[in-house]
């Protein structure tokens, strides 16, 4: 039990898989609240999409700000941390979105197959997104950077 343990905290004391578990949790936030829009509320696809959108992205800003980089959280100006977050998420969006269109379309097989592309896109959004929210969203304040930063 002491090895599954270690592994668990280990795994918890890496902030890229943090910041990948708070992502699952905003897709699942997302999906959610998209199905709530549509067959509950009676919205169409888009409504519902942009308002699932504003749902998850509020809630990954919160779970990594809280969770990924709780060390470097802004004390003050919240709605300003907020509004950078959505657009680093927008940039990590549309690199997303750009690689599966640019490999279903012009890759070969089987690389244009719609899952794998989904896959590779999910995953260069997945980089930008971290590598944004990483250097800009929740970057080093100059009083903290003396101290070890968690992976």
């Amino acid at each position: 039990m002491n090895f599954l343990a270690a592994g668990v905290k280990r795994i918890q004391e890496i902030r890229f898989v943090r910041f990948g578990l708070v992502g699952v949790g905003g897709f699942c936030v997302d999906f959610s609240v998209l199905w709530l829009m549509l067959h509950g509320v009676g919205l169409d696809k888009y409504s519902g999409r942009c308002i699932s959108f504003m749902a998850a992205v509020t809630f990954t800003w919160w779970g990594n700000r809280t969770l990924t980089f709780r060390d470097r959280a802004a004390q003050t100006g919240l709605l300003r941390e907020w509004a950078t977050f959505v657009g680093a998420n927008a940039i990590g969006g549309a690199a997303n979105l750009g690689l599966y269109m640019l490999l279903v379309r012009y890759a070969p097989a089987p690389v244009n197959n719609p899952f794998l592309a989904l896959f590779a896109g999910v995953l260069a959004g997945l980089t930008f997104n971290f590598m944004l929210s990483s250097r800009i969203v929740f970057r080093k304040s100059p009083k903290k950077q003396s101290s070890p930063e968690p992976r």
